[in-house]
Formats: structure tokens, C-alpha cells, sequence
């Protein structure tokens, strides 16, 4: 039987399980067994609305408050060609555990499992909300078991995301927000036409270009606080023409906004579609906006975990809001939470690793967190 001391015996078993999303592979059951080993009551809530069926575990130990919550998922992105080493093996090679969700992020919670099961019984009461559709679009896993937690009077005081935070080195970064996230696509229309005729025909493609011109012409923002500036990125020019000869109907364009505190998804979405107007002429314009930007203002529970950091790395992370979106997003709503977690340089890639000494770490910190928490044992 494996020790639940031991992060690395744990994020090897997370690892051969290849709960590539919207799969499972036994992932959360064999979470669930551990953490029912350490005296957690656990939940097991499945939801589909979104499509396949998506495992989420909810586990608690104790009654009482406060309610620290440890949050993560156990899906992953699919592995690609090329590896070095089984992405699915779970193999130790030259000090680093290798296999897709290393870091991003399985060896969190194997890290946060062994804190658990060194420490021993808190005061108040641990939790683990764990998701498997974090990598996938998101609507059947968080959300649902907070809902679920919502419908039951239950609720959390702080939390933790072991996403992985540290861009080279373990305790440089603690993430106390995030930048919201705007998708657009917008088409614009015209007639159809021969290119020796131009007249014959209304082209798209000199509306869309200027309209993409007017919302990259100035910054969004200069940054704020806690935030660094807003960006704006086009993802996608297109008109589906192969021909040389022919003024297409249709010209369509794609972009991305990255947003801080300044701004809101409905304010951006009003911004574009008041640009798109300027311009005129016929044309369509969606929008989806994936989250809002968000912060943990630093306070009691950063300076906890910023302590913890320092007094096992040495190092005094940096507060950041710097990346993309992640599952904090929904539990921002509920409590205060943070990232921090592994380094994310391999993440997503092949040969995805971590190193067994930061594997060590991250669990000693995670201890030091529920200590300065809960206070000392």
C-alpha cells in the first residue's frame, strides 16, 4: 500500500491514470480512497450538461470552521508525440518525475495529500475540491460542486489553487488574481464579385481591416495596481478565398483581450461593438467572455502563504495576476483564494517534469500554509 507521505508515490499513481479530458481513468476514485484513508468524507458529483459525464470530488474532514479548501484538477491536455519517457508511466528518471500532468498539475495534489497526511487533524476543518474538466470548457466541474456546496449550506473560508504559479524557480510566484478573458468574432458582409468589376461588388475586406485598425490603434489601459496592462490579440484574419479572381462575400477576423480591473466584459464588449459601428456597414459580431478579471487584495492569508513560502524556499514570492484563466475564477466568488503550485515550464509540453526535490518542497510549504493557518501543532 502506498505511503500517503510520500508526493512522489503519489503524483506516479495520478500520473498512470490518463484522465486526458473529458476522461476520468479512475483518477478521482483513486484520490477518493486515499483521502477516505485519512479520515476524509468523501463526494464524488458528476455532472453533463455540457456534454460526456465529468467526475468532481468534493472531501472534507471536520465540522467546524474555518473551512481551509485545497483546489485542483486531475484531467490533463493529451500528451502528443515525441515523448522521452511514457507520459503515462509515472517513471523517475535523473531526479524528475516524468508524465503529462507533472506539474499542471497532479503533483499538487499529491503534495497537498502528503501535507495532509504528515500534519494530522486541524481545528477547523480541510477540504479538496477536485475537478475533472478544468483543461476542458469548464461548465461541468467547479461550478457544479461549488453549486452543490451552495445547495447545502456548505461553505469555504479560504482556499488554495495548486496550479503551477513559478516561472524557473519554486517560490518566486504567488498568483493573487487574474486577468479576465474576451473572446470576438466578428464578420462583416458584402456582395460578391468579380475582381476586374470591383464596382459590381461591395468588398469586405477594407471594412474589416479598418475595424481591426480602430480597436489596435491605442493601448487598452496602462496597467494598474495589482494588474499589468490589458492586451488585445487578433487571432484570426479570414476570408476562405482561394481564388484570385473573385471579391468574397464575407471577411472575418478573431481576437482575444486579456483585461484587468479596469474594465469588465460588458464594458469591452460595448467598446468593440461601438467601433465596429463607427465603421459601418453590414456585420455581425459574437462575443463570449471565459471570466472576469479578479483579485484577492493582499491581506492575511497572502501573507500566510508568502511566509510559508519564504520560510522553506528562502526566496519572497512575487504577488502576481500575470497568465491566463483558471477554475480560481469561479472559487473567487465563494473565498478568498491563490495559486500557488510547481513551476510551469514544462506544462503542456512534451516530456512534461518535475523535479522529486520540488516535489519535496511544495509539501513542506503546503504544511507551513495549514500551520500558520491553523496554527502550530
Amino acid at each position: 500500500m502506498i505511503a500517503l507521505t510520500d508526493p512522489v508515490g503519489l503524483a506516479a499513481e495520478l500520473i498512470r491514470r490518463p484522465s486526458v479530458t473529458p476522461q476520468d481513468a479512475g483518477a478521482v476514485a483513486l484520490l477518493a480512497g486515499w483521502l477516505d484513508r485519512l479520515g476524509f468524507r468523501c463526494h464524488v458529483i458528476e455532472s453533463a450538461t455540457g456534454g460526456p459525464a465529468i467526475s468532481n470530488l468534493y472531501a472534507r474532514r471536520g465540522e467546524g470552521g474555518p473551512n481551509f479548501c485545497f483546489a485542483g484538477h486531475t484531467d490533463v491536455v493529451p500528451p502528443g508525440p515525441g515523448w522521452t519517457a511514457d507520459p503515462f508511466g509515472g517513471e523517475v528518471l535523473n531526479g524528475r518525475l516524468y508524465g503529462r500532468g507533472a506539474t499542471d498539475m497532479k503533483g499538487a495534489i499529491a503534495a497537498f495529500v502528503a501535507a495532509v497526511a504528515r500534519r494530522g487533524e486541524a481545528p477547523g476543518s480541510l477540504s479538496l475540491l477536485i475537478t475533472g474538466d478544468e483543461e476542458g470548457p469548464a461548465v461541468d466541474g467547479t461550478v457544479k460542486v461549488l453549486d452543490w456546496l451552495a445547495a447545502r449550506g456548505e461553505g469555504l473560508d479560504a482556499c488554495i489553487v495548486g496550479e503551477p504559479t513559478n516561472p524557473a524557480r519554486l517560490g518566486e510566484m504567488l498568483k493573487i488574481g487574474r486577468r479576465g478573458s474576451l473572446n470576438a468574432r466578428i464578420t462583416v458582409f458584402g456582395t460578391q464579385g468579380h475582381a476586374a468589376y470591383p464596382h459590381l461588388a461591395d468588398n469586405p475586406i477594407p471594412r474589416l481591416l479598418e475595424m481591426l485598425r480602430r480597436l489596435t490603434a491605442e493601448p487598452l489601459d496602462h496597467g494598474s495596481p495589482h494588474f499589468q496592462p490589458s492586451t488585445l490579440a487578433l487571432t484570426t484574419v479570414d476570408v476562405g478565398n482561394p481564388a484570385t479572381n473573385v471579391i468574397p462575400g464575407e471577411a472575418r477576423a478573431g481576437l482575444n483581450i486579456r483585461f484587468n480591473d479596469l474594465h469588465s466584459g460588458a464594458s469591452l464588449e460595448d467598446w468593440i461593438r461601438r467601433t465596429l459601428a463607427g465603421v459601418g456597414g453590414e456585420h455581425e459580431c459574437r462575443v463570449e467572455v471565459s471570466g472576469e478579471s479578479f483579485i484577492t487584495e493582499p491581506g492575511p492569508l497572502s501573507a500566510a502563504v508568502a511566509d510559508a513560502i519564504q520560510a522553506v524556499t528562502g526566496l519572497r514570492p512575487e504577488f502576481s495576476t500575470s497568465g491566463g484563466t483558471s477554475d480560481a475564477r469561479f472559487i473567487k466568488n465563494h473565498c478568498p483564494v491563490l495559486e500557488f503550485g510547481l513551476t510551469n515550464q514544462t506544462m503542456h509540453k512534451v516530456d512534461e517534469h518535475v523535479s522529486l526535490a520540488d516535489l519535496e518542497q511544495l509539501t513542506v510549504i503546503y504544511q507551513a500554509v495549514l500551520d500558520r493557518f491553523f496554527g502550530a501543532r
